[in-house]
């Protein structure tokens, strides 16, 4: 089968040495056969360790269906018992008769390299004990550990925005097989991700019209179709949150600037490699508008804050020292019990206003707080102050088992201030993943109303998000509204009691 060996890698990799293709000596260790010291638990553990979590944004806290096994808005990353990770390994050049004999072999992960009709690459992995992977896509076969479904944004506020329940399009746009993450099983637990990620046969294939190329040491990189966009933050995502530069993840785990389209043939320019033998990212020097230069590292490395884009479903890494200042289930209910025991009041009806439960957050209450998107004041519910030439035709849902809400919706003229703009229920965030501190709920994302606290809004209305083959726009975190209005999120007026 193998007509060509190569003793070079693939992919850039800090402790990468192939062995020539024609030395079958000495077999591969077969996967999760990692040694004793690489178990999850040592003795001393208390519990396992922690690599990460993968947030899916526009889902507040679970999916619409609810959070069912590998299917659900939020998974943990831990160590695993055995190791399972894999790295290049051996290099062919093959004819096109011999691609199928090399890839039917189960028990070996390879990526394929199409590269014409009677030319193919072929890379194989071997077993690494030094890393645990994880893979990410659409399919439900059991090699995909976390199966991520597409999520609609929307342009507007709606029904879908209140409700934080993100919709589901009717053709995805993911692949069954997205990507992968590769953790290192010491200290410091460093995570990397990988376009594509490996099938029932342990292989990814990359036919002849991918986008793909030899690269100038006569090695091989690729795309996916649709690519894997990442987007790590400037700085620390909890104390100063600063949006970067969307770029995309080669096979190999190699950055790109991103295509003229999202399927386009024609690759970016390569900004950023891990060269071999060297642990440290290159580096990418910006000019400041200021004329200063200011130094970036360009990697596949993930860091707190990190986002991955898989042209469906956009996932937020958080590291277990950034879920630290985060506020937890737990907390965010003491935050609700706390709003409401101020006891708000409607500074019209008078009536007590009261955020419903966090199990309730899919249904409107009669109690539930509304808001004047345009100046922030927060009442009670009302049927009246409509501008007519403004009213729209889209239908509320029930307001409990008290009342129903008007037929149809539009901006509203406050009563307190007579600023006129979308009048819309509160929401309390409930992903706690997705806060950048553990600050009061005061304020709300603009137009769906979306409650939690000013760092967060203010982080989260700076991140262009990706939305189809290459438009952006800051979108609510919890629920995946596009942001309206100069900020993209409003400060809360509340109404304290009267007596």
């Amino acid at each position: 089968m193998v007509l060509e060996g190569s003793s070079e890698a693939l992919c850039p990799s800090p402790s990468l040495e192939l062995r020539p293709s024609c030395n079958k000596s000495q077999p591969s260790p077969t996967l999760g056969s990692g040694s004793q010291s690489h178990n999850a638990l040592s003795p001393e553990d208390k519990e396992p360790i922690k690599y990460g979590e993968l947030i899916v944004l526009g889902h507040n806290g679970s999916l619409a269906s609810g959070d069912k096994g590998r299917r659900r808005s939020r998974l943990a990353l831990y160590k695993r018992p055995k190791a399972n990770g894999v790295k290049p390994d051996v290099i062919h050049n093959v004819s096109t008769p011999l691609v199928s004999k090399a890839l039917s072999n189960k028990s070996q992960h390879s990526i394929s390299f199409t590269l014409s009709r009677s030319h193919s690459v072929i890379v194989e992995y071997t077993h690494d004990p030094n890393t645990d992977m994880f893979q990410i896509g659409r399919s439900t076969e059991s090699m995909i550990d976390f199966v991520v479904t597409d999520t609609t944004s929307s342009g507007g506020g709606g029904q879908g925005g209140a409700n934080g329940e993100g919709g589901q399009s009717a053709q995805s746009t993911i692949s069954r097989y997205a990507c992968r993450i590769m953790c290192e099983r010491s200290a410091p637990y460093t995570a990397r991700i990988y376009a594509a990620g490996f099938d029932s046969s342990k292989n990814i294939f990359l036919g002849e019209r991918a986008a793909k190329w030899r690269t100038s040491d006569g090695l091989m990189d690729g795309l996916t179709t649709n690519g894997v966009l990442v987007m790590h933050p400037v700085g620390e995502f909890v104390s100063e949150p600063a949006p970067g530069v969307w770029r995309e993840i080669s096979v190999c785990g190699n950055v790109f600037a991103l295509r003229e389209t999202r399927s386009a043939q024609q690759r970016g320019k390569l900004v950023g490699t891990i060269p071999c033998k060297a642990k440290k990212p290159a580096r990418l020097y910006l000019l400041r508008s200021d004329g200063c230069v200011e130094v970036e590292n360009e990697s596949n490395m993930l860091q707190d804050g990190s986002l991955i884009d898989l042209c469906g479903a956009t996932l937020l890494w958080r590291t277990p020292s950034g879920l630290r200042h985060t506020p937890t289930l737990k907390q965010l209910e003491s935050l609700r019990q706390e709003l409401n025991a101020a006891r708000p009041q409607c500074p019209v009806g008078f009536n007590t206003l009261a955020f419903p439960s966090l199990a309730q957050r899919a249904t409107i209450d009669k109690k539930q707080p509304w808001v004047y998107m345009n100046c922030g004041h927060v009442h009670g519910y009302h049927n009246w102050g409509f501008r007519k030439e403004k009213v729209g035709s889209s239908a509320l849902a029930l307001i409990g088992a008290g009342g129903t809400a008007p037929a149809t919706t539009g901006d509203r003229e406050c009563p307190m201030c007579r600023g006129v703009g979308p009048y819309v229920p509160l929401w309390l965030g409930c992903e706690g993943g997705l806060y950048l501190d553990a600050g009061p709920p005061t304020h709300a994302f603009c137009p769906c109303g979306h409650v939690c606290s000013e760092k967060t809004v203010q982080g989260w209305s700076q991140i262009p998000l990706p939305h189809g083959t290459h438009a952006f726009h800051a979108a609510c975190p919890f629920c995946g509204t596009w942001l309206t209005g100069e900020q993209g999120h409003i400060k809360l007026i509340f109404q304290g009691p009267v007596d």
